[in-house]
């Protein structure tokens, strides 16, 4: 497990359009997932100590985002050959599990999480109305373990861009494991 941080949001950068399969059996688009206020696109896996720490949270937050109108879409970009755990099976399993409200995809040739520059999962990136760039930090600042009280980031930033188009000047990077990029052929 190498620990990575997000690089600084690059502000009004656009979304890339994506076709990618769910565990609900559709192909999903960028538009497809995109809400009225914003999206939030987030590239996650079942393995990574992070994210399985935060699951429980991401759910609730997108939840409450969607009832702003900021819609949310997971992707899985990690090399399932290494990590059995990251396989499409278990993906629909930990979709059940924790009752997703939003589209969860697979990035099998990473080229979506290539084009993002996503880095680690939890990777987040916050887009308004016009699918630009707003927010890419933490979830909140209780990082693994969850403290009581703790500042939501994701979610405030998120509801200000849904607000104002505009997300916060002041992030703080999210952390967590690299994404397992495949080995490429020599």
């Amino acid at each position: 497990m190498v620990r990575t941080e997000t690089p600084i949001c690059d502000f009004g950068q656009p979304a890339i359009d994506f076709a990618l399969p769910g565990v609900d059996g559709k192909t999903w688009s960028l538009n497809d997932c995109a809400g009225e206020k914003g999206l939030l696109v987030m590239f996650i896996c079942n393995h990574c100590p992070y994210v399985k720490s935060i699951l429980d949270r991401i759910v609730r937050d997108a939840r409450e985002l969607k009832a702003l109108g900021v819609n949310t879409v997971a992707i899985m970009s990690n090399d399932p050959t290494e990590y059995e755990e990251d396989s499409f099976e278990n993906m629909q399993a930990v979709a059940r599990e924790f009752d997703f409200s939003f589209p969860y995809l697979i990035d099998e040739t990473q080229e979506v999480a290539k084009n993002y520059g996503a880095v680690c999962t939890p990777d987040f990136f916050g887009y308004n109305a016009d699918l630009q760039l707003q927010y890419r930090g933490r979830l909140d600042e209780s990082r693994k373990e969850a403290v009581e009280g703790a500042r939501r980031d994701l979610f405030e930033a998120m509801k200000q861009v849904a607000q104002t188009g505009k997300g916060p000047v002041e992030q703080v990077p999210s952390m967590g494991c690299s994404i397992k990029w495949k080995e490429m052929a020599e």
